[in-house]
């Protein structure tokens, strides 16, 4: 087997048992680290550290990454043009911030008979945002109500 060092240097290609004789005299494991290698290879390691070290690496990387959430913005067909720009505004803050927005339109009583408004209104909403914003799902109708979900952009790097 090809044995490897703990300070990462190469022992070279050794037999088995005088590879555990080396880590036994150091007070180390001998760790396979390919076993399908041809020959395998193994390295000598404090294997209880290296876990260690492992296990906060995972825990480091959990606390960086960021959770996406799905924010929702409600309108009804009958809307007015101020209250529309203000759930727009809301939306934008929610895309900036790096959340999807659902925008759902819902219908109620005879305005099930003109669902068309709800679908021009998201698509309406849609292209005020298409500066910060991708359609990730067309308006769909559903139940009662028609809803549609918007992805932030990818923010291009500067100088490409």
């Amino acid at each position: 087997m090809r044995l490897i060092g703990e300070d990462g240097e190469q022992l070279g290609i050794v037999p088995i048992k005088d590879a555990l004789e080396v880590a036994e005299e150091k007070n180390l494991d001998l760790v396979k680290i390919a076993p399908k290698a041809q020959p395998p290879v193994c390295r000598i390691m404090d294997y209880g550290k290296f876990r260690f070290e492992q296990a906060k690496k995972e825990k480091e990387a959990r606390r960086n990454q960021k959770v996406v959430e799905v924010k929702e913005v409600r309108m009804s067909p009958g809307i007015d043009t101020h209250d529309f720009e203000t759930k727009q505004r809301s939306a934008q803050k929610f895309l900036t911030d790096g959340n999807k927005v659902k925008a759902t339109v819902r219908f109620r009583g005879r305005a099930m008979a003109h669902t068309y408004i709800g679908e021009e209104l998201l698509i309406r909403f849609s292209e005020g945002l298409s500066d910060v914003a991708t359609v990730e799902k067309a308006p769909k109708l559903e139940g009662r109500s028609t809803s549609i979900y918007l992805a932030p952009k990818a923010i291009k790097p500067e100088g490409k």
